[in-house]
């Protein structure tokens, strides 16, 4: 449009979207192509839908200078520019820009142009061309297939193997603990460990990440564009993520979300762990908003200008004392709380978020003595087990997706059960009035078992050791492939 020089930046853009057209425009002026009094109207659809941060500037310069004819050729359809442009026309990195890459992939993007960012991790996604541009003018002699682009080079991968600061073989005794957490770690379970103060919950859950694979790619690409957006530090790429936040925190820094939302704790353990220690010290309400994400994997954000979802698939790991005095139960130790604090208590932890859990464990103290003269086994030999079992389950479904995730037609339908042991699971959930989420609890953790053992066939004795894991017919003897019953 003919007039006063201008650029108009319509769609719901915040401050400093809106600031894009003065970067824009001296961007332009400085590499020749100055708008030369057009009025140009930059619409950002949906209109409907707000839009932040300057990652829009470099699709908008190519878009001004295609629309005034500076670039006569033809954009190829499935083609994306992300990247903040500096006032000299240079395009410089921006805060969550490997999100905005995972987001091209997903919706059917075939080539990316982006600034080179070396605090990111090297960028490999099948389907996705990256071209790295240093300035407007690289992406405009790119377009136009006149012009190699300067060499970026990408940073080595680091090495998956880092020394954790605790290890399967500094935990005395709890056998039985120690393997129901490696079912955990194989089947992506929840787990809710229940027992007096210093009786070793908390280093057993220290030692939990431990025994657990090292990220993919993919992984490691989706954790530091959570931990981007969240502003958060990591020490090691590869390391599944591990979050430990204090009962004091709050529902929204657990949750996420805040006036412009951010991840969460729940999303920064995205294919990680969440470790809440003194589970009935956090808030009722912080407990009670863990039900989404727990069961759907992802977490919702509702604010009056936007709606966001961010990932928040992790196994949950909780520990809390029998009672406030921690004493209930103890053979050395007096309890002084009455039922009703204790009933007060426990009742902090609602049905649902139990119901959720897959694994409770009731743990006591162990000898010290006697634990020296045991032999340990080592977090390395219980992590080749559970890379095992994950990649007996990852060929089973086809795709990356635990036992604990994977949906309920595709995991009976997968590792059948037999009639009978199913009229026998059903009986004994209807007897100790379990509900019929525990009920499938129950099969995941018989599943687990199974790959763990190496063998499709679910035996009896997997169903009783599952059971076991719920507190339902006391402790049995893990199972093993020597014990597994042909049929």
């Amino acid at each position: 449009m003919e007039g006063v020089e201008s650029m108009i930046v319509v769609g719901l853009p915040d401050a400093s979207v809106k600031e894009s057209r003065e970067r824009v425009s001296s961007a332009l002026h400085s590499m020749g192509h100055p708008l030369a009094d057009k009025r140009v109207v930059v619409n950002l659809s949906p209109s409907e839908q707000r839009k932040n941060g300057p990652l829009f500037d470099l699709a908008i310069a190519l878009g001004v200078l295609k629309s005034g004819k500076f670039i006569r050729e033809k954009i190829p359809v499935g083609t994306a520019f992300i990247g903040a442009v500096s006032l000299d026309g240079s395009v410089v990195t921006v805060q969550g820009m490997l999100s905005a890459v995972l987001a091209a992939k997903r919706i059917g993007m075939k080539r990316l142009f982006l600034p080179f960012d070396p605090g990111l991790p090297p960028i490999d996604i099948d389907g996705l061309e990256l071209v790295y541009v240093g300035s407007v003018q690289d992406a405009i002699q790119c377009l136009a297939g006149r012009n190699t682009l300067p060499f970026f080079p990408q940073k080595e991968s680091e090495s998956v193997e880092w020394v954790h600061e605790r290890d399967f073989s500094h935990v005395y005794g709890h056998e039985f603990a120690k393997r129901a957490l490696e079912i955990s770690a194989a089947g992506g379970h929840n787990v809710l460990m229940d027992g007096p103060p210093g009786c070793g919950k908390s280093l057993l859950a220290e030692t939990y990440p431990s025994i657990l694979p090292p990220l993919s790619k993919e992984e490691q690409l989706e954790k530091v564009s959570l931990y981007q957006l969240a502003d958060a530090s990591y020490s090691v790429l590869a390391a599944s993520p591990y979050r430990h936040p204090h009962h004091s925190a709050s529902a929204v820094s657990i949750i996420g979300g805040g006036s412009n939302p951010k991840p969460g704790e729940v999303s920064l353990a995205h294919n990680g762990t969440l470790f809440l220690d003194e589970l009935a010290e956090f808030t009722k309400k912080t407990l009670d908003m863990l039900r989404q994400p727990l069961e759907s994997g992802k977490v919702t954000i509702s604010r009056a200008h936007s709606t966001v979802t961010y990932p928040a698939k992790f196994t949950m790991i909780a520990a809390m004392n029998p009672c406030p005095c921690g004493c209930l139960g103890s053979s050395r130790h007096y309890c002084t709380c009455s039922d009703k604090q204790v009933a007060s208590y426990r009742n902090k932890v609602s049905g649902p978020i139990r119901d959720r859990m897959d694994i409770l464990l009731r743990l006591n103290g162990v000898s010290l003595v006697d634990g020296e003269k045991e032999e340990r086994e080592d977090s390395a030999a219980v992590r080749k087990r559970v890379e095992g079992a994950r990649g007996r389950q990852y060929k089973r479904y086809g795709e990356r997706v635990l036992n604990g995730d994977v949906t309920y037609d595709r995991l009976v339908a997968d590792g059948p059960l037999t009639r009978e042991q199913q009229e026998r699971i059903h009986r004994l959930c209807m007897k100790h009035g379990l509900s019929n989420r525990v009920q499938i609890k129950v099969i995941r953790l018989a599943r687990t078992i199974a790959d763990l053992s190496g063998t499709e066939v679910i035996s009896d004795e997997m169903i009783d050791e599952a059971f076991g894991l719920r507190g339902v017919g006391g402790r049995v003897v893990p199972v093993t492939t020597q014990t597994v019953s042909k049929r």
